[in-house]
């Protein structure tokens, strides 16, 4: 009976965990996603602005100096982080969705021992 308990209680947190972290893990991706497509526009920012200040003569050079600008590495680590926050839920639900799933198989195997020995 205990044991039951404990089971309850752990297949109850794992539909609080997806209920209480959907929303973040939407959060992230969302950040995720904006991030890159803001990629695109900030070297084309910056690209524009080296051929604008002539410190490029062609647009491949521009580009290259986009990518190596400090700006552009910091934009990269913020990336990486939201990739790194958006994972980190992803895999959670994931683990709390499988979790789920065991306690379902569990309860349907019990329901038809049940019902083989009666």
């Amino acid at each position: 009976m205990v044991d039951s308990m404990n089971n309850n209680k752990t297949i109850s947190d794992a539909v609080d965990y997806i209920y209480t972290h959907g929303k973040k893990y939407a959060d992230s991706k969302s950040q995720r996603i904006y991030l890159e497509n803001y990629t695109k526009s900030l070297i084309a920012s910056l690209s524009i602005g080296f051929i604008k200040d002539e410190k490029a003569k062609s647009m491949s050079q521009a580009e290259a100096m986009a990518y190596a600008d400090s700006s552009y590495q910091i934009h990269i680590k913020g990336l990486q982080e939201a990739v790194r926050n958006e994972e980190t839920f992803r895999w959670g639900l994931i683990a709390a969705q499988a979790r789920v799933e065991i306690w379902r198989s569990e309860q349907a195997n019990a329901r038809a021992e049940i019902r083989n020995t009666q």
